[in-house]
C-alpha cells in the first residue's frame, strides 16, 4: 500500500496528474470502492442527527425503477427559510416522482417511501425555556400552505421577489420550475404564469440577486441537459453492466435570466444581457463581488464543461470571464465535472474565494482570489485535493462550524456511476458515500476532520443538497443534508456555541425584508476583520439561511459593524452586542 500512499501525497502537494501511472491505480481503488470510511471518534460528537428526535420525517423518492434514468441520481436540494416570519428557520424539502410512462417502483426496494410523493413544508415550533435549553420539534404543514409541488424535484432558492416582507420561494424541476409566493398567512400561491418565470427544462440551482440594483429581486436558473425519458438511451460501466449516462451524451440546455420589472411579471433578458452566451449544463451558481467594484456578478458550475464567471457591468449587460480570471478550468488546463459552489472569505483577506466540487477521480478545486478578480488554483497546496479524489462531490458550503473566525468546509458526497464493491455486496442502490468535514486552520491549509465529527457524518448514504443554518437559534451554523432516495438528515452543530459569536440581520428601512447582497465587515482589536455577505444562493440545488452569523473566537470585543448595503451606501454601528442575534436596518446608522 505504500506506493498508494505515496501517490496520494504526491496528489496533494501537485496536482491530480502529477504521476499519471499512480493516478490511474488510484482511480482503480476508487472505483472498486476502496474509499476511506469515516469513524465515529468524537466525544461529544461535532454533529448530531437529530432529525428523527425533532419530527423531520422525510424520506426522498427518485423513482428508480431499472430503466437508469438520468435524473434519477442527480438531484436534490432543500431549502431553510423562516416562511411564517416567527424568527426560526422551517425547512422545504423537495420530492421526486415516477419518471417513465407505466412505471413501477419496486415496494421491496422502497417500502419507506412517500405513498404519495410531492414536496413538503415543515414548520419549526422551535422551544427555548427561561434556562435556554432549546427543544426543536417539526411539524408538516405541506397541506395548510396550499403547496401541490408534485413534479421532480430538483432545488430552490428564496427571497422577497415582491418585496412585501414575506420569504418567497421558487421551485425547480425536472420540468416546468414554479414561482410561489408568500401570502403572509402561512399560506403560498403559485404565480409561475402570472410573474413569466416558468420554464419546462431541466432546471437545478437557482439564484436571487439584484443584479441592476434597483431594490427588486431578479432571478438565474441553471438549466442541465435535455434529456427526453422516452429516448433513454442506455450506458455501460466497464466491466459492460448497465450504468447511468452522464452529460456528454446530452445537449446542454441554456439558462435562464429573469429581470424583475417591479410590477408583478419578470423579462427574460438572457440574451440581452450575457454577452456571447453559450449554454453550458450548470448545476450550480452563486453570486460574489469578484473584483470589488460593488456590482454582483456570479459564477455558474458547469458539469464536464469550463465553468462561467460573469462579470457585472454596472447592472447593464454581463461579460464571461472565467478564463481570462483562471477560473474557468483547474491548473491543468481541465474542464471538471462541476457540481457545488460556494463563495467565502476563507483567508480573511476581504474577498471572496470560490469552491467547487467534482467527480470521483478528480478533486474539488479552490480558487484563491487575489483581490482583484484573478484566481488560482490552491487545492493542493491547502490540502484539499488527497482528501477529495475518491469522491463524487455535490453541495457544500463555507461554515465556521467552531466560531473560531475561520471559514471551514463541508462537502457532501455520493457517486453517480454504480461503485463495483457495492454492487458485489447486491446494494440497491450502489452509490453511497460518507460526507466530510475540513477544519481551516487559519487560512493555511485545511485537515479532514471527518473521522471525528461524530456518527451523523459516519453514515454512508447518496447525499446531495447541503443546507446551512442556525436552526436552533443557538449561534452556531447547522446543516440539512438532504439524501438521494433516502432520508433528509437535520445535523446540530454541538460544538459552536462553546464561543463567542454575533448574529445579524440586514434589512430594508421598514424592518420587513432581508437586502440580499449586503457585505458586512466585522472589526475586532488586533484581529483581521471578517467579511461577509447576506445571501442564500451557494451549495446544490439548495438556500441558505440568509442571516450572517461571525464566530469571534478568542476575540475579547468587537470594535464596530460596517455595512456596504446593495446600492453601495456605506453605514457603521459602533456597538453590537456579541451572543444574540441584532436586526440592523438601513439607513438608522452614521455614515463612515
Amino acid at each position: 500500500m505504500k506506493v498508494f500512499e505515496d501517490a496520494r501525497t504526491d496528489l496533494a502537494l501537485n496536482g491530480p496528474r502529477s504521476c499519471p501511472l499512480l493516478l490511474a491505480a488510484l482511480i482503480f481503488l476508487c472505483l472498486a470502492g476502496a474509499t476511506p470510511v469515516a469513524a465515529a471518534t468524537a466525544s461529544p460528537p461535532i454533529f448530531e442527527d437529530v432529525s428523527e428526535a425533532s419530527g423531520l420525517d422525510f424520506v426522498h423518492f427518485n423513482g428508480m425503477t431499472g430503466h437508469f434514468y438520468f435524473p434519477e441520481m442527480t438531484g436534490q436540494g432543500g431549502a431553510l427559510l423562516d416562511y411564517d416570519g416567527d424568527g426560526d428557520l422551517d425547512v422545504y424539502l423537495l420530492q421526486g416522482a415516477l419518471l417513465g410512462p407505466g412505471d413501477k417502483a419496486s415496494d421491496a426496494l422502497f417500502p419507506a417511501r412517500d405513498t404519495t410523493p410531492r414536496d413538503r413544508l415543515f414548520r419549526n415550533d422551535l422551544a427555548i425555556d427561561k434556562e435556554g435549553r432549546r427543544t426543536l420539534r417539526f411539524v408538516d404543514v405541506t397541506d395548510e400552505s396550499g403547496l401541490r409541488s408534485t413534479g421532480y424535484g430538483m432545488g430552490a432558492t428564496t427571497g422577497d421577489f415582491n418585496n412585501d416582507g414575506w420569504i418567497d420561494l421558487y421551485v425547480t424541476n425536472y420540468g416546468p420550475n414554479r414561482m410561489l409566493y408568500n401570502n403572509g398567512d402561512g399560506t403560498f400561491a403559485d404565480v409561475t404564469a402570472k410573474t413569466g418565470t416558468g420554464d419546462p427544462q431541466w432546471g437545478t440551482s437557482a439564484l436571487a440577486f439584484d443584479y441592476d440594483r434597483d431594490g427588486w429581486l431578479d432571478l438565474y436558473v441553471a438549466n442541465y441537459v435535455a434529456f427526453d425519458v422516452v429516448k433513454n438511451p442506455k450506458c455501460y460501466a466497464n466491466n459492460s453492466r448497465r450504468d447511468y449516462c452522464g452529460p456528454s451524451g446530452f445537449p446542454a440546455q441554456p439558462d435562464r435570466f429573469f429581470h424583475n420589472r417591479g410590477d408583478g411579471t419578470f423579462e427574460e433578458i438572457s440574451a440581452k444581457v450575457l454577452v456571447g452566451y453559450s449554454p453550458g449544463p450548470g448545476l450550480g451558481v452563486v453570486a460574489t463581488d469578484v473584483n470589488g467594484d460593488g456590482w454582483l456578478d456570479f459564477y455558474v458550475a458547469n458539469d464536464g464543461k469550463p465553468n462561467q464567471l460573469w462579470l457585472n457591468r454596472k447592472g447593464l449587460r454581463f461579460e464571461e470571464d472565467a478564463m481570462f480570471a483562471c477560473a474557468s478550468v483547474n491548473r491543468d488546463g481541465q474542464a471538471e465535472a462541476s457540481m457545488g459552489v460556494d463563495a467565502g472569505d476563507f483567508d480573511n483577506d476581504g474577498d471572496e474565494d470560490l469552491f467547487i466540487t467534482h467527480l470521483m477521480g478528480e478533486t474539488s478545486t479552490l480558487y484563491v482570489n487575489d483581490g482583484t478578480g484573478f484566481y488560482e488554483d490552491h487545492t493542493g497546496r491547502l490540502g484539499l485535493a488527497a482528501g477529495s479524489f475518491c469522491y463524487t462531490s455535490f453541495g457544500t458550503g463555507w461554515l465556521d462550524y467552531d466560531n473560531d473566525g475561520w471559514l471551514d468546509l463541508f462537502v457532501l458526497n455520493g457517486a453517480v456511476l454504480v461503485i463495483e464493491q457495492l454492487v458485489r455486496a447486491k446494494d440497491p442502490y450502489p452509490l453511497h458515500q460518507p460526507n466530510q468535514l475540513f477544519h481551516n486552520e487559519s487560512g493555511k491549509r485545511f485537515v479532514d476532520l471527518t473521522a471525528e465529527a461524530g456518527e451523523a457524518l459516519a453514515l454512508s448514504e447518496v447525499s446531495r443538497g447541503a443546507v446551512f443554518g442556525d436552526i436552533d437559534n443557538d449561534g452556531d451554523t447547522d446543516v440539512l443534508v438532504t439524501n438521494n432516495n433516502g432520508p433528509a438528515r437535520l445535523l446540530l452543530n454541538r460544538l459552536g456555541q462553546d464561543r463567542k459569536w454575533l448574529g445579524l440581520r440586514l434589512v430594508d428601512p421598514s424592518g420587513k425584508r432581508d437586502l440580499l447582497g449586503t457585505r458586512v465587515a466585522l472589526k475586532r482589536k488586533g484581529k483581521p476583520t471578517l467579511w461577509r455577505r447576506v445571501r442564500t444562493d451557494g451549495s446544490f440545488c439548495s438556500a441558505n439561511d440568509s442571516r450572517i452569523l461571525f464566530g469571534l473566537g478568542d476575540s475579547e470585543s468587537v470594535t464596530g459593524v460596517e455595512v456596504v448595503w446593495p446600492d453601495g451606501l456605506k453605514e457603521v454601528w459602533n456597538s453590537v452586542e456579541p451572543m444574540t442575534y441584532t436586526t440592523l436596518r438601513k439607513g438608522t446608522a452614521k455614515r463612515p
